[in-house]
């Protein structure tokens, strides 16, 4: 259906924020002392314009929730048409509100957090840039304009991770997202081209179906071409994600302004992968191969993540681990299929929530720590920062799943329904989740007991002090949505608004089961852990050497070093055999005729002497020569 009312400008959701980049980058030096604020309204607006969508799309039957923008012809080649149309229903309109939400506080948090940085103006513009184009990924009509926003949001992130351009780390760890991010993208694009040349067509309508029946191309896929198509689009998801084996980047990506971390790695960007799972659900039901590889990679990635944030002095880069742990819960649900679907978006929103107010909240911590982001410096800070302690404190029990809150209903139905997926690999996929489940809360137990109680560690000369209010509002409101978000999608009828998109799902939020007894008593297990190591002793300020899997965990799983293995050097042996084989090979035997002609003429042109004595002597040998040569034959 065409879009009519408020969501015929949903054009307006991704043209304010883009907008206001355009306007604080042309603009220069002269938006300095406003750039901010413009930069900052500009999201809200677009907040604004989402709010009064999704009020319109209530007021239709579920069946008519799915309308599209046409904006123009992109391109046509052949018998292939694109058009840049845009797509609004229940799955797109929670991302954007997510969006522009999280991302409207986050803003708000930069003008405190960013107000002595000089180039405050461009790191704005940057922020409206990067919501430009995330909105643009999720309101695309077609994989090619989703393609296009996916592109962007690269970019983006680019230009904020290494946005302290001055700091060699800041550099390199935006450079390596950058590469990181190209080889997922070559998995997306490889894919569009297949449904291309399947499909004829990459529309989302043609090809997925509408009405969340799946009555579109994708039902006709052979089992090969669909686990193909499937498994190029998780390598997409993989690097946008930050999901195994394309998870390198992520920690280094903390080398950013703290809510550069909050806004791409917690809310937005790392959920994109998610969003390609759940959205091309129809091509990835074709194929069993293709969503047991998802389930397997959001498991293992879920686990490697909690182990990784155990061993991390680094707060933000704990939280990090954090997101990647969790982000794996999320592709796990979503390989499960319809039952899992809800239950992944709803798992993702709240962590919109309570993994943005913990970023924020630990650059609340950086800020009156003098930018001091190890934790072994800590200690005791809730006394001196009470709101920050607060807030970091409910999105702490958010994450870990205590009853009543956000994480507790989103990822315990997360673990229930790979258990009611039932079969061996059902057992496996739900014990990860559980164990998953007992790490969470054993790695944000000790980031909080770290940093908020026990002893002061923190050198003289450092003044722990409350951040300012423009700061604290935000942390505040996220943390009202870390205890409430989850509780209110699960059991508010989340699962019935997404159905249009994802079909009806028959799986409930149990309160009392199995499962989630076995989550409460590993939760409590790890709590207790944490407790015994870092809240009832003295944390030294140094950290020990550590056994195998925290040296393990400190190095990122040897990430790098496996990549490097695999990849870089291979690679580099490869790229010296091309160059030695086009020295000595190719122009070593281009080289050689011409060395070879040059050297014959040097050694022709010595018998030009110009001395007429010498050629009347070669003509008087070269007759003699024919000369005997004529008498021998005549003899013969």
């Amino acid at each position: 259906m065409k879009a009519e009312g408020v969501q015929a400008a949903a054009w307006l959701l991704i043209a304010l924020p883009l907008a206001g980049s355009a306007l604080l980058l042309l603009g220069g030096r002269r938006t300095d002392k406003w750039g901010h604020w413009l930069g900052t309204f500009a999201t809200v607006a677009s907040f604004g314009v989402g709010v009064a969508a999704l009020v319109q799309m209530l007021g239709y039957d579920a069946d008519e929730r799915h309308r599209t923008l046409h904006l123009w012809e992109l391109f046509r080649a052949g018998g292939i048409k694109v058009d840049a149309d845009l797509l609004v229903d229940p799955l797109s309109i929670s991302f954007v509100l997510l969006i522009t939400g999280v991302g409207s506080l986050i803003h708000v948090y930069s003008i405190g957090y960013m107000e002595h940085d000089p180039d405050r103006r461009r790191f704005f513009a940057y922020l409206n840039l990067f919501v430009a184009a995330m909105l643009l990924l999720v309101l695309g009509d077609n994989y090619v304009i989703m393609f296009m926003g996916w592109e962007g949001v690269g970019l983006a992130s680019y230009l904020l991770i290494g946005f302290w351009q001055h700091k060699p780390t800041a550099a390199t760890a935006a450079k390596k997202a950058f590469v990181v991010n190209r080889v997922g993208d070559f998995g997306l694009l490889i894919a569009i081209f297949l449904m291309f040349g399947t499909f004829g067509t990459v529309g989302f309508d043609q090809i997925l179906g509408t009405g969340g029946e799946h009555h579109g191309l994708a039902a006709q896929l052979s089992t090969g071409t669909a686990t193909a198509m499937g498994l190029l689009l998780l390598v997409g998801a993989c690097g946008k994600s930050a999901q195994l084996p394309l998870q390198s980047w992520l920690l280094d990506a903390m080398e950013g302004p703290t809510p550069v971390s909050a806004l791409i790695h917690a809310a937005t960007m790392v959920t994109a992968g998610v969003y390609l799972i759940v959205r091309s659900g129809p091509i990835f039901e074709m194929s069993e191969t293709a969503r047991l590889v998802v389930t397997i990679v959001g498991a293992a990635t879920l686990i490697a993540g909690a182990i990784i944030g155990t061993g991390k002095d680094d707060i933000k880069k704990a939280l990090a681990g954090s997101t990647m742990s969790q982000i794996g819960y999320m592709t796990l649900a979503a390989g499960l299929g319809r039952p899992g679907y809800v239950f992944a978006i709803a798992h993702l929103i709240a962590h919109g929530f309570f993994k943005a107010g913990l970023f924020l909240g630990a650059g609340s911590v950086m800020h009156g720590m003098d930018d001091d982001v190890n934790m072994r410096h800590y200690g005791g800070l809730f006394k001196k920062m009470s709101i920050t302690g607060a807030t970091f404190g409910l999105g702490y029990f958010a994450i870990i799943g205590v009853p009543g809150l956000s994480g507790w209903f989103t990822k315990d139905g997360i673990i229930e329904a790979a258990y009611d997926k039932g079969g061996t690999s059902g057992a496996i996929l739900g014990t990860c989740a559980l164990l998953g489940a007992g790490l969470t809360a054993y790695y944000m137990s000790r980031v909080m007991f770290m940093t908020f109680f026990g002893e002061k560690r923190w050198e003289d000369g450092v003044h722990p002090h409350e951040s300012p209010k423009i700061m604290t509002i935000p942390l505040v409101i996220l943390a009202f949505g870390s205890v409430f978000a989850g509780g209110w999608l699960v059991l508010g009828g989340f699962g019935d608004f997404l159905a249009p998109v994802v079909g009806e799902s028959e799986h409930d939020f149990k309160a009392i089961s199995l499962a989630g007894v076995g989550t409460f008593v590993l939760m409590l297990a790890g709590v207790a852990l944490a407790w015994w190591q870092y809240g009832s002793r003295k944390v030294p300020r140094e950290a020990p050497k550590g056994s195998f899997v925290t040296v393990a965990a400190r190095r990122d799983l040897y990430g790098d070093a496996i990549n490097e293995s695999l990849l870089m050097r291979p690679g580099q042996w490869l790229t010296r055999l091309a160059v030695w084989f086009d020295g000595r090979g190719v122009d070593g035997l281009v080289n050689g005729i011409a060395a070879g002609i040059g050297g014959t003429s040097g050694r022709v042109r010595r018998l030009q002497t110009g001395f007429a004595r010498s050629y009347a002597l070669s003509m008087y040998l070269g007759a003699a020569v024919i000369l005997a040569a004529l008498l021998v034959v005549n003899v013969t």
